[in-house]
């Protein structure tokens, strides 16, 4: 069985690579991102109904401004942000499955003022009739050079995990940079925006049929369990 790298930052790359080793993937923990705090303006809670969150690292990072808003109802992108929301004292009224413009479509019709806690890269929304956003950025994700015995397993066959555009755009230009061929690497996106983010040249790119990592694990274990022959030209399968 091919390696499976996994390059997404802590905490989530553990609970990845825990989770894939224990489907019986051969999964190597490589986290190329360094999450750090951002300063960011507290806000009062009065100006909103409720907050929109898309990742646990709002919680880690967020700081002593979050405290104040502890009133305010938690939108969460997914399960594991939903479960970090609570642990932090908020209350989760609408749970998502890995998309926060889905999520948009279940607002409560009294909640039209949001506040957004994010990272500094982040997807752009696009707003239902009557509602409006502000945005706040709590931290940051700082890309890492690959380690030179990360550099050694890429250039043997291996399928990477992408979680973000951000770590696609990072992986392929360290590919670049090191002179790595990408046609003996798969990748395995957890949607079809980031598969698109990796361009091309690459064994194959993957997403994930739904947006979270019990399904992107999935994905990843059916690829490691079906070698293509040599030669075989670059496919895409982003759908």
């Amino acid at each position: 069985m091919v390696p499976l790298v996994i390059i997404r930052p802590e905490p989530g790359n553990e609970a990845s690579t825990t989770a894939a080793r224990a489907t019986g993937l051969d999964a190597r923990s490589w986290p190329l991102f360094e999450v750090v705090a951002k300063s960011w303006e507290a806000v009062p809670p009065e100006g909103y109904d409720a907050l929109l969150i898309g990742s646990t690292q709002v919680f880690l990072h967020g700081g002593r401004g979050l405290a104040a808003l502890r009133t305010l109802p938690i939108y969460a992108v997914g399960e594991a942000t939903a479960a970090a929301a609570r642990n932090a004292g908020f209350t989760v009224v609408a749970t998502g499955t890995g998309s926060l413009q889905a999520l948009l479509g279940e607002l409560i019709p009294a909640h039209r003022r949001l506040l957004r806690l994010a990272g500094q890269e982040r997807i752009a929304l696009t707003l239902p009739a009557k509602v409006t956003i502000d945005e706040r950025v709590v931290y940051a994700s700082q890309p890492r050079s690959l380690p030179a015995e990360l550099e050694a397993l890429l250039r043997e066959p291996a399928i990477a995990l992408l979680h973000s555009a951000e770590a696609a755009h990072h992986l392929t230009a360290e590919c670049v940079r090191l002179g790595i061929r990408r046609a003996p690497l798969r990748l395995a996106a957890l949607s079809s925006r980031i598969a698109a983010a990796a361009g091309d040249g690459w064994g194959e790119v993957a997403a994930a049929a739904h947006p979270d990592d019990k399904a992107l694990l999935a994905l990843a274990r059916q690829m490691c369990q079906e070698p293509w022959p040599a030669g075989r030209p670059n496919a895409s399968n982003a759908g």
